[in-house]
């Protein structure tokens, strides 16, 4: 028996194929426009991208305000300005810390005293400028208040060689040298701070590392200009000039390594110097500076010839598995970051723990509790061994007073303070450098070892002049 007839199937069949149509059009419809929105967009994009910069300004070998570059580069300076930031990471960074503004000081904030924090240091530097002020190191947009306003300038008269790396110090060095760096250099660095300080305006600028006419990263510093010579002259390569020679990605560390170095005033005329003519390590510019005689002050308390470490984030990085790899300073401290079609070199310059997405996350693809658990971990641990080494430190600068009280002369106790201007300074390098170890783990628990070694075998030496048991 047939089915019954059902005269609206076509009607029914006929409204289905319309509504496939309309939705099929309405489908075609929104693809052509989203197409359409992202092919004006890759256009926009392309055209942003060919002009990664506005000349607004022009820009000369003069041009010293930031501020002015910051016309034509305004992402770039509006990162500049953020280095005023004081955040504080587990082993590093300051806080900021009210101050009241004096006549010598007008400072409102200031950073937390290291000395404060390990009274330890002012035996450490017993006699020396830094038993009086040190701090902790706040941003870029503080360098050069900082060091005008510490209380070490109350205490020692610096000479304007401090100048390099606190200020912006090209177009001075120029004008001092009437167009010729060197020269300029050699002038600013025998004059008192004070006067020095009375040539320039800013903290460290753009001028300071890129050419104004190209925006190619240069070296503006003299003497890392000198040092890089004469380490490369120990390795072989005669005549380097660093401004010809380097790679691009060697520049993105070298621009920093500028001022982030270990180095030595050198003679009358204070002329910066940078001891890297037999390596980098510690033990080569220790045995640099045992040929050259080199002491930076008599130790209060024990009467030996020691050394203050600066800052030598450039050489231990140098000993790392960072730099082994390729990777730049730059690459962690100010690394790339898209905003829109351009990709620009972050200049809020900081921690990369504090930007771990980009500064970390871009190489090694784990989460950020891990990465930052990761550093934590080298951290506590180089610090740990630090305070070991400052331990073994007291324990020989103490052994020496006592000696000294006992009426032993000074070359009776020569051997045990050598050990002393060893141990020191191997602990003051990891000390001073800012990376609590991070730069280079394993170098940096070396240095420490070393360090508590010189510690114990100073006080050895002591036991046999005092008719002591070892």
């Amino acid at each position: 028996m047939s089915e019954p007839k059902n005269e609206n199937q076509p009607t029914i069949r006929n409204w289905s194929t319309r509504r496939f149509v309309l939705l099929t059009a309405l489908i075609a419809t929104v693809g052509a426009l989203a197409a359409a929105a992202l092919l004006v967009n890759i256009f926009e994009r392309k055209q942003e991208a060919k002009n990664p910069f506005y000349r607004v300004v022009e820009l000369n070998e003069d041009t010293e305000d930031p501020e002015i570059w910051g016309k034509n580069f305004p992402l770039q300076y509006d990162g500049y300005k953020r280095t005023v930031d004081q955040t504080r990471t587990h082993f590093g960074g300051s806080e900021a810390l009210p101050h009241t503004p004096t006549e010598a000081d007008p400072r409102s904030i200031v950073a937390q005293s290291k000395l404060e924090a390990d009274p330890r240091l002012k035996t450490m530097w017993a006699g020396y400028a830094f038993a009086k002020d040190f701090r902790e190191e706040r941003g870029h947009a503080f360098m050069l208040d900082d060091q005008t306003f510490t209380e070490r300038q109350q205490v020692v008269k610096q000479p304007g060689t401090c100048m390099q790396c606190h200020a912006s110090i090209y177009v001075a060095y120029k004008k001092l040298g009437n167009g010729d760096l060197t020269k300029g250099f050699e002038q600013m660095n025998q004059m008192p701070y004070t006067e020095a300080r009375k040539l320039v305006s800013h903290p460290v600028a753009c001028i300071d590392c890129h050419d104004p006419s190209t925006m190619q990263l240069r070296i503006t510093r003299p003497a890392f200009m000198e040092g890089m010579q004469a380490l490369k002259a120990s390795q072989g390569v005669q005549n380097y000039d660093v401004n010809k020679m380097a790679t691009r990605q060697e520049m993105r560390s070298y621009v920093c390594g500028q001022c982030h170095v270990e180095y030595y005033f050198k003679g009358a005329e204070k002329r910066l110097v940078y001891p890297w003519a037999k390596g980098l390590k510690v033990d080569d510019i220790m045995a640099y500076y045992d040929e050259v005689k080199q002491k930076d002050w008599t130790h209060a308390d024990t009467g030996a010839p020691v050394l203050k470490a600066q800052h030598p984030e450039f050489e231990m990085w140098n000993q790392g598995i960072h730099a082994r790899s390729g990777v730049a300073c730059a690459d962690c401290h100010m690394p790339y970051k898209r905003v829109g079609a351009l990709k620009i070199s972050d200049h809020h310059v900081r921690s990369p723990l504090l930007n771990i997405s980009l500064a970390c996350q871009t190489c090694h693809k784990w989460p950020e509790e891990e990465l930052k658990a990761r550093v934590d971990i080298i951290q506590e641990r180089t610090y740990k061994l630090r305070n070991l080494a400052m331990d073994a430190l007291m324990d020989l600068i103490n052994d020496l007073k006592t000696a000294k009280a006992a009426g032993k002369a000074d070359a009776e106790l020569a051997n045990a303070q050598d050990f002393q201007r060893r141990a020191q300074f191997y602990l003051d390098f990891v000390e001073a450098e800012n990376s609590t170890g991070f730069h280079a783990p394993q170098e940096a628990a070396r240095i420490l070892g070393e360090s508590i070694d010189f510690s114990r075998r100073g006080q050895n030496a002591l036991r046999a002049v005092l008719g002591r048991p070892k």
